[in-house]
């Protein structure tokens, strides 16, 4: 059997949107039930997300640590950002976020994979990249500010990151998705395998 995840649509009669923030917002939806009965589904509006997970030449991945203020934690990452252009191609938002956030380019680009990151409460699709052939950005850094100010940045070997997920020491869900998905990859079919940079992602068409 075959397993693959289908779209598809309930009829909603009702849709109010009670809270719209600067970057996302809260929508309650009257969803038609099978049994025909009518029920309210809230769920956070997002523009959606790439991430990038950055491996060099020695199998290190580059992360960084950035104050996350919903869970009280400072937790590491992978170079990642919001996809607030309308209609902006994902990779060239993955590029750009590897720029900004760590000062790396990348020579070469794959799909390593796509999520929704709580698709019970929230509409945020993910796409996972992967960056190698890696060497530093020309020019001056990126200028950061609030959060961003006080990263700290590292790479980190990838048996060393699949250890601390694990072992639940981190918990930054394009971080966990992207290094089990690494692992996966160069124990199965290989990095090579991966779809291309530019591959079809109906949850954000570009």
């Amino acid at each position: 059997m075959a397993i693959k995840d289908t779209p598809q649509e309930w009829r909603v009669t009702e849709s109010v949107t009670p809270f719209e923030g600067a970057k996302t917002s809260v929508r309650t939806d009257s969803v038609v039930m099978p049994d025909g009965s009518v029920v309210g589904r809230d769920y956070q509006v997002h523009p959606g997300s790439v991430a990038v997970l950055a491996l060099d030449a020695e199998g290190r991945v580059a992360v960084l640590s950035q104050y996350r203020h919903p869970v009280r934690h400072k937790l590491w990452e992978i170079p990642a950002g919001l996809l607030d252009v309308p209609g902006e191609n994902p990779l060239h938002a993955a590029q750009r976020e590897l720029y900004e956030e760590a000062h790396i380019k990348a020579g070469d680009w794959r799909v390593l994979t796509d999520v929704y990151t709580s698709p019970g409460g929230s509409d945020e699709a993910v796409r996972i990249f992967l960056a190698r052939d890696l060497s530093e950005a020309e020019g001056e850094r990126y200028e950061v500010s609030d959060e961003e100010a006080d990263m700290e940045h590292a790479r980190i070997p990838l048996p060393e990151l699949v250890r601390g997920v694990l072992g639940g020491e981190l918990h930054n869900t394009c971080l966990v998705v992207g290094v089990l998905a690494l692992a996966a990859a160069t124990a199965g079919d290989g990095l090579d395998a991966l779809r291309p940079a530019e591959a079809e992602w109906p949850a954000r068409p570009f």
